[in-house]
Order: structure tokens, then C-alpha cells, then sequence
């Protein structure tokens, strides 16, 4: 016990060291909390703008069939599911064995954690997995990397296919809204590709010329532990069911926003349309167009993902307030499963610890 206690407890000049000036604590929480906050509330604001509000409260109270918001609320959890069974994968190739219930836990944590704190519920299920499995915490986070690789193949993949079979859609969304043709010509300005480039040719040579330094010794370890978490999919055994399970995961979120499509008018008659593959192109070109939105962090992704659909809607002639409306129940439904699964996530972890405190 008094080696235990000697082991944790350091000198107040160490605590001193240790601990970040309190300037630099207070721009790291501002930087991590209340830029995501700040984001959504801008975007909020730009997505409400422009919309009728008793037009779109008209639509939420007379318009709309909530069982097919309900189906794709039931959907979502099927995704979450799909998901932990792939990162189950994973974590069994690099020696990691946690109870499937602790997996779907996980991310449903995840995802309730990040609708307050972007970003900060991938973290929290790769440490709650690694501290109750004993795991080193740096491969866990390389598995999870894979995972979110994974995810942005097939955005990119499913961004291809968009604009293959939807060209003259995106071809309207970037003359509507000036700010996607600014990306593509970002994307091809060769000045771009030569700052980009070069900065990480920079970054490559500062450390091979301190590679015999301490704090390039501990990057290069830690990132050798979480190339071995990522590499671990190249090998492992089951890679067909990963390919499987990452198909099925994207399907769900395709197959969630399709059939909330069926909740409102306008958006069904998007699918009795055979010139549009019965609505399968629009809801196409909104679920790529909000997986992107996807990137942006904010609060669960509110603002940039109401964006994002609302732009996919209105190349289909959908209004502003249709859209805000379509895209504002869609939200709020997956919000509301996220919360009752982020509530039986916390009942799960103390029966858990309870059950475990009663074994020892």
C-alpha cells in the first residue's frame, strides 16, 4: 500500500511542472468546448434565417407521419450495433476481448457524449474499453482510427456514386450556393497542392534531423502503437465480415434518412418519382451532401447536417422551410434515441461496477 501511494504522489515542483499554465488550460477548453458550441449556434442562426417559422410549425403539426420517424430511430440503433460488432473485429485481432454489451455501450456513449462535447465520445470509448480491459489505450485508439478511415472511404466512395448518377443535381447545388464551386476551386488551384505538400514535407524533415530527441523518441513510439491498432485490419481474420458489417453500418444511415423521407408530403413524392429512382437519388445526394456536413464540428452535429440536407432538398425543389423542417425532426429524433441510449449506457457501466465490486 505505501509502495502504491509512493508511486502516485509527487512533489509539489513536480505537481508545478506538471500542471499547464492556467492561459493555456483556459484556450484548450475554449478551443475543444466553446468553438463546437459556438459553430452550431452560428449555423443555427444561418439555417433559421431565411425560413417561415409558422410555415414550418404548420408543416411539424399537420404534415407529418411520426411512425416513419420512429422506424428510422430504430434503424439508427441498428447502425450502432453493426458498428460495435466491426470494432469487435478489431480489438479481438490485437488481443482485446470485451463483452459485446460493453462494445454497444461504448458507442452509444460516444455518440450521446458528443451531442454535448464534439468530438470527445470517440476518446471517452476508446479509455472506457482500454480501462476496463486492461488495454493499452494508444492501440485502442488506432483501431478507432481504422474505424473513422473506414467511415471516410466510403463517404468518398458514396461521393463518387453521388456524382455519377446525380451530376445534373450537383451541378444545380454548385451554381445555387457559391461556396461549393470556392472547394472545387480550392481542389484544383496547384498553389493549394504545394503549401499542402510542402508542409508536410516540412513536418517529415524536423523529425528525421531531432529524431534522436526525447519528444520525437515518445511521437514516434506512440505512433507506432497506434499503427499497430489501424494495421491491424490489413490482417486480421474476418476482413470480409468487416467489409460486410462497414457496408451495413452505411446502409443504415442511407436507409434511416430514405425512410423519413415517407414522413412528409413533399418529400414522398420525391419517391413516387421514377425519373428520380423513386426518391433514391435525392436522399442520395442529402446523405452525402450531410455526411460531409459531418465534418464540421458541432454539437451532434446540428447546424452543419441540417445544412447540408437542407442544400440536397432544395436542388429538388424543396423550400427552406420544408427543408428546415424535414431536417429539424430527423435531427431531433436521433438526438432523442442518443439520449435514451447514453441513459442505459450509464445504468450499464454501474450495474457493471457494482456487479464487479460485489465479485471482488
Amino acid at each position: 500500500m505505501n509502495k502504491g501511494n509512493t508511486e502516485i504522489s509527487e512533489s509539489p515542483a513536480e505537481s508545478g511542472q506538471n500542471r499547464k499554465p492556467a492561459g493555456k488550460r483556459l484556450l484548450g477548453y475554449a478551443l475543444r468546448y466553446l468553438l463546437p458550441l459556438a459553430l452550431t449556434v452560428l449555423l443555427v442562426w444561418y439555417m433559421f434565417r431565411k425560413v417561415d417559422f409558422s410555415e414550418m410549425m404548420h408543416i411539424l403539426r399537420t404534415g407529418v407521419d411520426y411512425w416513419w420517424i420512429l422506424l428510422a430511430m430504430g434503424i439508427s440503433v441498428l447502425s450502432h450495433v453493426c458498428r460495435a460488432a466491426r470494432w469487435r473485429l478489431q480489438l479481438k485481432a490485437l488481443g482485446v476481448y470485451p463483452p459485446f454489451m460493453a462494445l454497444c455501450c461504448s458507442i452509444f456513449g460516444c455518440y450521446a457524449l458528443n451531442l454535448v462535447f464534439p468530438r470527445l465520445g470517440e476518446v471517452w470509448r476508446c479509455t472506457y474499453i482500454s480501462s476496463r480491459q486492461k488495454a493499452p489505450l494508444t492501440t485502442v485508439l488506432g483501431s478507432m482510427v481504422a474505424d473513422r478511415l473506414a467511415d471516410t472511404f466510403m463517404v468518398l466512395m458514396l461521393t463518387v456514386l453521388t456524382f455519377i448518377v446525380a451530376a445534373g443535381a450537383i451541378n444545380s447545388f454548385l451554381i445555387k450556393y457559391p461556396v461549393g464551386r470556392d472547394l472545387l476551386d480550392l481542389a484544383g488551384n496547384p498553389f493549394f497542392w504545394i503549401v499542402a505538400i510542402g508542409s508536410v514535407a516540412v513536418v517529415w524533415v524536423l523529425l528525421v534531423v531531432f529524431r534522436n530527441t526525447r519528444i520525437v523518441g515518445k511521437i514516434s513510439a506512440w505512433v507506432k502503437e497506434l499503427w499497430n491498432g489501424f494495421a491491424v485490419v490489413g490482417k486480421m481474420p474476418g476482413r470480409g465480415l468487416f467489409l460486410m458489417l462497414t457496408i451495413g453500418i452505411w446502409a443504415c444511415y442511407f436507409v434511416q434518412l430514405y425512410v423519413a423521407f415517407y414522413a412528409f408530403p413533399f418529400t414522398r413524392e420525391l419517391c413516387s418519382e421514377p425519373s428520380l429512382a423513386f426518391g433514391l437519388t435525392p436522399c442520395l445526394v442529402a446523405f452525402v451532401l450531410s455526411s460531409i456536413g459531418m465534418a464540421v464540428p458541432s454539437n451532434g452535429g446540428l447546424g452543419p447536417w441540417n445544412i447540408a440536407v437542407m442544400f440536397g432538398l432544395a436542388v429538388y425543389g424543396i423550400s427552406d422551410a420544408q427543408g428546415t423542417s424535414f431536417s429539424m425532426l430527423q435531427w431531433s429524433g436521433q438526438t432523442v434515441m442518443l439520449i435514451l441510449l447514453g441513459i442505459f449506457t450509464m445504468a450499464y457501466i454501474s450495474v457493471s461496477r457494482k456487479k464487479k465490486a460485489t465479485l471482488s
